[in-house]
């Protein structure tokens, strides 16, 4: 049996579950999420709990059992605690200005580059070049989070470029140091 899906799913006591065959709302301080899953699995809700049962042990169930209790959990812990990544800009001439509700980053490019998020996300700029990701969905915080890196990726000789906060860049030696 899959060792993730068969945990259950504890719900805090400011967050209401909606469970409707394979739909699932969730409801909670900071807003609400709604999925639709596999129709095979099994999803219900008793003593505060949720869980997660697939009909047999094919393959494929197997994989959407696992799959649905994660992405159960993931929207239960959005809508009451959030999710949020910090981007950190390193370099010289790197920078990143608040544009509305998006950002704009000047990262030694011919121009620079608008950054928008969709509904339900929000991009901060921290002092010292730094960028906070928040919302409730976890793929679409890790999404954009992953769209800015993309921009300008660390170099791995330099170290410059957009890193997720306390990300280990392994520089690399040049070909001045292979001569020696």
């Amino acid at each position: 049996m899959s060792r993730i899906g068969k945990q259950p799913i504890a719900v805090p006591t400011n967050v209401e579950v909606k469970i409707d065959g394979s739909f699932v709302t969730v409801t909670g301080p900071r807003g609400e999420l709604s999925n639709s899953f596999n129709s095979e699995m099994i999803i219900s809700k008793r003593d505060g709990e949720i869980s997660v049962e697939r009909p047999s042990d094919e393959s494929q169930h197997k994989a959407f059992h696992g799959l649905t209790r994660s992405l159960i959990a993931n929207m239960v812990t959005g809508v009451s605690d959030g999710y949020e990544k910090d981007l950190e800009l390193v370099g010289i001439g790197y920078r990143v200005q608040q544009t509305g509700k998006g950002v704009t980053l000047s990262v030694m490019l011919s121009h620079t580059v608008l950054i928008e998020p969709p509904e339900g996300v929000t991009l901060e700029v921290l002092e010292g070049n730094r960028v906070k990701v928040s919302g409730i969905d976890k793929q679409a915080v890790g999404q954009i989070a992953a769209q800015i890196r993309k921009v300008r990726p660390p170099n791995v000789y330099t170290g410059k470029g957009i890193r997720y906060a306390g990300e280990y860049v392994r520089i690399k030696p040049g070909k001045s140091a292979r001569r020696a």
